[in-house]
């Protein structure tokens, strides 16, 4: 079994991770669940269900949106167990990278205020 993640492949996941992450808690099912709450979210943010018409849309939303799925899943498979890496504060730092990257993809996908240089304005 794979993830099944509409947004973010199971290889996408696991580069977020990083080669440190427990294998214990990152189980096809949790990582299948992990990755539907991400999506949910930003269906749910952006008042536009995404995971419908993904196969639609522009491979650059779908690049920024299988991103952020990813970031998720990676937060919480690296908060689910610590213990592998090398210390809590490496783990600590992992996540926020992440949780700041997805700050400004939220940003962007929201707000649409963060992307007025495409629209040549």
């Amino acid at each position: 079994m794979v993830a099944t993640s509409i947004m973010s492949t199971d290889a996408e996941m696991l580069a977020m991770a990083g080669e440190n992450v427990d294998a214990t808690g990152f189980t096809d099912a949790n990582k299948t669940a992990w990755g539907l709450q991400a999506e949910n979210y930003l269906n749910v943010l952006c008042r536009n269900n995404f995971s419908d018409n993904f196969a639609a849309l522009n491979i650059d939303v779908k690049y920024i949106l299988s991103e952020y799925v990813s970031r998720y899943v990676a937060i919480c498979a690296i908060a689910y167990n610590m213990a592998g890496f090398t210390s809590r504060i490496e783990a600590e730092n992992m996540i926020n990278i992440h949780l700041n990257r997805m700050k400004a993809i939220e940003t962007l996908i929201k707000d649409q205020k963060g992307v007025t240089y495409m629209t040549g304005a």
